[in-house]
């Protein structure tokens, strides 16, 4: 058998899928050099096949390559943004999860502004094989960052067919030289030509691409969900612009829904707990006054952040935060009645409530900055 790690959809100019599987290499994954460097061939084989559907393109696969194709070891989908916005993503995965070996649990991504293919055929330094580098990275990032989502097939799916959430899915791009990430080469340098990295997130409407989120936009989303595990938010102080770094340790999301004059209201509460990461300017931390005012900047922020967030949402009648869903379960009754109408007229205009608690525990192993030192010495 010839093992699948991973495959990727492209669409052709004719229309016809173009998918491109990644193959394990076993005898150069378990021997070569630490880092995925050193064999004589790389870890992964990638063979690309053409057809008008995907299960014609696994059977063309057959004529490639001389071993039968294992898909339960498969751990992500890629899927290139250009099919994505032209066609959609509720085709290609329905063969997917339709499949007995294919697992429900198979991460998928979006290639943005790069062929699927390119991200399963560029080698990577630290880690043997492409797809678990994207696997591993989109793991951290989430856990670092909270502005990636690590999402499998069965939510994706679940997402497409809810008439009350719209799925959003992380984005992946090579940074660099393309055609240089091919080769084995490339990763005997130190300072590698190219790069494969989490970019972004790709919002949803009726199975297609409409929209990318990034940063503090992809944040937010991620903070209704219920999503962040750890982020960190900066905050300007004395007119200094991103002066103190809080970091979140912990947070919880709670969103609710109810009527209110008539019309569906949802409440989303954050409660958020920090410490202080990295302070830029002269501040006396030792002040309990000060600390009142700087989980103040932070609580303002975020909601302003996330504020904006839906504002988008609303502008593009994509209700990727789920409050359909949040107000199917508040109100099963009224949800009959809006249901039909919820994304193209309720959830544009829906009055969201949007209340954040942040408290600052720890300032670290210093309380006030040794910057306020200096500035006191020159005084």
């Amino acid at each position: 058998m010839a093992i699948v790690s991973a495959v990727g959809i492209d669409q052709d100019e004719e229309g016809k899928y173009v998918a491109s599987y990644q193959f394990f290499n076993p005898g150069n994954i378990a021997g070569g050099l630490q880092g995925g460097g050193g064999g004589q061939s790389p870890p992964v084989a990638v063979y690309t096949a053409t057809g008008d559907s995907i299960m014609e393109v696994h059977g063309n696969m057959s004529k490639k390559v001389s071993r039968e194709p294992y898909y339960s070891h498969a751990n992500l989908i890629v899927i290139s943004d250009e099919l994505a916005e032209k066609e959609g993503i509720a085709s290609v995965l329905d063969a997917f999860s339709r499949g007995s070996q294919f697992r429900v649990t198979t991460t998928v991504v979006i290639a943005r502004d790069v062929k699927a293919k390119d991200l399963m055929t560029t080698l990577t330094a630290l880690d043997k094989v492409p797809s678990q580098k994207i696997m591993d990275t989109l793991e951290t990032t989430e856990k670092a960052m909270g502005e990636n989502i690590n999402i499998d097939l069965q939510e994706v799916i679940r997402g497409l067919v809810s008439p009350g959430k719209e799925p959003l899915i992380s984005g992946f791009t090579v940074k660099g030289d393309v055609k240089e990430g091919k080769k084995q080469e490339s990763l005997q340098a130190t300072d590698l030509p190219m790069t494969i990295e989490a970019d972004g997130n790709a919002v949803f409407k009726n199975g297609k691409l409409v929209d990318w989120i990034d940063g503090s936009g992809a944040r937010s989303v991620l903070w209704v969900l219920d999503r962040v595990e750890s982020t960190t938010i900066t905050i300007k102080w004395a007119d200094k612009k991103d002066a103190v770094s809080y970091r979140v340790v912990r947070q919880k999301t709670n969103v609710s829904a109810d009527i209110k004059g008539g019309k569906p209201r949802i409440s989303v509460g954050i409660h958020m707990e920090g410490d202080i990461g990295e302070v830029r300017v002269p501040i006396e931390l030792k002040d309990p006054d000060v600390l009142e005012k700087v989980e103040k900047e932070i609580r303002e922020q975020t909601r302003k952040e996330i504020e904006q967030a839906i504002r988008r949402a609303q502008k593009n009648k994509t209700d990727v935060f789920g409050f359909g869903e949040v107000f199917h379960q508040a109100e099963p009754k009224e949800w009959k009645k809006v249901k039909k109408s919820w994304e193209d007229s309720i959830f544009p205009n829906l009055n969201v409530e949007v209340k954040v608690e942040a408290y600052v525990r720890r300032t670290g192993l210093r309380n006030n900055s040794y910057l306020s030192d200096i500035k006191s010495e020159q005084e």
